[in-house]
């Protein structure tokens, strides 16, 4: 009896542990949270992270960075993941449609455009009007994209017609085009000009303030961490990571 009991409680504890991973950390999160997040949340969820792990020890937290539309679209195919933020609350539409979200997607930070050019700003560029001369080569980003979404409206917005010598498909692709010398200028979002640091400067402009960007979160229906999910969505609307999120340039929601 002594010896099946044994068997049974090894037996219980490695299932505890699930599919191989750790076993839950204080608080009932354990194992590893996968979280697909906007190329535009690079740096601060990088950091958000790292505050979430300290405060879980024993979890790790992996993300994949991208145009929020192409995310959205993994995600309705099936791509396994327990997190999901998105740049604009149209892309997070699709997963929500989908029914692919466990919940209502929350609202954890704003985001603007700017007009980036290169360092001194070279050309004098200083408002969507000047992106219209044909001399001036400008980024932008694809329509499906968030940004490119809101460029079009700040755009219009500005009453500006402008033909891109390029669309990418996330903002950071936007931001390359500009530090290779590829483009004069790009419409991308405050965060990733200041992100840039010293090789971008950001011209504010107007109409931006028609094209404000909501940054809505959820946690996934088929998250393979349901636990680890649910508490990374309620760690980014906490003092500590709305923090992190302001000094890179985001607005509070």
């Amino acid at each position: 009896m002594r010896v099946r009991a044994f068997v049974l409680a090894v037996v219980l504890a490695v299932a505890g542990c699930g599919d191989g991973g750790d076993p839950p950390a204080a608080g009932g999160v354990g194992g590893t949270v996968t979280v697909l997040a906007a190329a535009s949340l690079t740096e601060s969820f990088g950091r958000v992270g790292t505050l979430f792990e300290q405060q879980h020890p024993g979890v790790k937290v992996t993300f994949s960075f991208g145009g929020s539309s192409g995310l959205a679209q993994q995600i309705t195919a099936g791509a396994p993941a327990d997190v999901f933020a998105a740049a604009s609350p149209a892309t997070m539409k699709t997963v929500v449609d989908a029914g692919d979200s466990a919940g209502e997607p929350v609202t954890f930070a704003r985001n603007q455009l700017v007009l980036a050019v290169p360092k001194g700003n070279p050309k004098g560029l200083t408002s969507l009007a000047a992106l219209a001369k044909p001399e001036v080569k400008v980024a932008l980003c694809a329509a499906q994209v968030p940004c490119g979404a809101a460029a079009a409206k700040a755009l219009t917005a500005a009453g500006v017609k402008v033909t891109p010598v390029t669309q990418e498909q996330d903002v950071r692709a936007a931001l390359a085009k500009l530090k290779l010398g590829e483009v004069d200028a790009a419409l991308i979002y405050r965060t990733d000009a200041r992100a840039a640091g010293g090789d971008v400067d950001g011209v504010e402009f107007p109409e931006s303030a028609s094209a404000v960007n909501d940054y809505p979160v959820v946690a996934l229906k088929k998250a393979p961490n349901p636990s680890g999910a649910g508490a990374f969505v309620t760690f980014v609307r906490t003092p500590q990571a709305q923090q992190v999120l302001a000094d890179a340039g985001f607005q509070r929601p």
